[in-house]
């Protein structure tokens, strides 16, 4: 099983989501704190699914998502978006980037870990179909 990317600059929201999937993610997680970082990490390991934030010091997550949606290997990677961001720009930005999901935070464990389990079993081909922005 390949990992999910954490990709958050706070280590506390990085280690929250980990808990919140933890018995979803059979691949274990790797993380980043910083979007070159993400890319970095991406490009080096195979990854199941990306958890983006939108709001990181070096490099903004909607230019991480565009990058990944660039990349032939990973057009299909489901990228779910976790941020602080509710405003109707920011999602349909990330929508229109390529994000999967689009949650907010503060998020619910188990409603993160439901759409986890969701997107992961969609790309293993237990049926493909389109996601809306979704608030837990």
């Amino acid at each position: 099983m390949k990992p999910i990317l954490v990709v958050d600059d706070s280590p506390t929201i990085r280690r929250m989501v980990k808990v919140a999937l933890g018995e979803v993610a059979r691949g274990g997680f790797t993380e980043a704190g910083s979007g070159l970082e993400a890319i970095e990490r991406l490009t080096l390991s195979p990854t199941a699914l990306i958890v983006l934030d939108l709001n990181m010091p070096d490099m903004h997550g909607l230019e991480v998502l565009k990058f990944v949606r660039r990349q032939p290997a990973y057009r299909t990677l489901p990228v779910l978006v976790l941020t602080t961001r509710g405003d109707d720009t920011s999602r349909e930005s990330a929508m229109a980037a390529g994000a999967t999901l689009y949650l907010t935070k503060p998020f619910t464990p188990s409603a993160l870990a439901e759409h986890v389990r969701t997107l992961l079993a969609e790309e293993s081909g237990h049926g493909q179909q389109e996601h809306a922005g979704v608030e837990p």
